[in-house]
């Protein structure tokens, strides 16, 4: 299961790569590479899920485990399929147009990759005979997809770059420049998001099975 994950997300990270990079690059607080802080908010639930499994066998631990990987996948797909749309995004809150990688962007070439993420994780559950619906895998990673999405563009801090006039997520611009709040909550950032969706998608496909 997290091979299947690992290998498509890091196929789909490839695709496009310096576009992707030119992009959002003054947006987006990291870039490609994980650290520590983003493997546990997005991995985190899924490895407390194994360990719940391996003290205490049961189903649920299966149920949640593969929901926070679908939400997880179909994050990550949507955002890596998303970014080299040719068209900006729209917010998921004001449906205005944002800047490609504005958190709460969304697009449809990027929502229909994160549906498939989704899916893919729950097809693999399926073929791995896991004892947890196809259905409720592949629609817990929606719910929790959507949920990345819509507290991106709520509560997720975003900050702002006097010297450019732009918004972006990072402490320090591309340009050199401290930043400074602009809004959502302080501390909220996209590692708490991708941490959130996982649960979201874990309960919800615990919920539906």
């Amino acid at each position: 299961m997290l091979l299947s994950f690992f290998v498509s997300a890091s196929a789909l990270s490839k695709m496009g790569e310096r576009r992707k990079a030119a992009r959002v690059g003054s947006i987006v607080e990291k870039g490609g590479e994980r650290d520590a802080r983003q493997v546990l908010a997005n991995g985190g639930v899924c490895g407390a899920a194994a360990l719940g499994q391996l003290l205490v066998p049961s189903p649920v631990w299966h149920a949640l485990g593969a929901g926070a990987l679908a939400a997880v996948a179909g994050d990550t797909w949507a955002t890596e399929v998303g970014t080299l749309a040719r068209t900006d995004p729209i917010s998921i809150v004001s449906g205005k147009r944002v800047p490609a990688g504005t958190s709460g962007g969304v697009t449809i070439i990027g929502s229909a990759a994160g549906v498939a993420g989704a899916f893919f994780i729950g097809l693999v559950a399926t073929l791995a005979n896991w004892p947890v619906a196809f259905a409720a895998v592949a629609l817990g990673g929606v719910a929790g997809a959507l949920a990345d999405s819509l507290l991106g563009g709520t509560l997720q801090a975003r900050r702002w770059c006097d010297v450019c006039a732009k918004a972006t997520e990072r402490v320090v611009h591309s340009c050199g420049t401290t930043t400074r709040p602009a809004g959502g909550l302080a501390g909220f950032d996209n590692d708490a998001d991708n941490a959130v969706c996982s649960a979201v998608g874990a309960l919800v496909a615990w919920g539906l099975s």
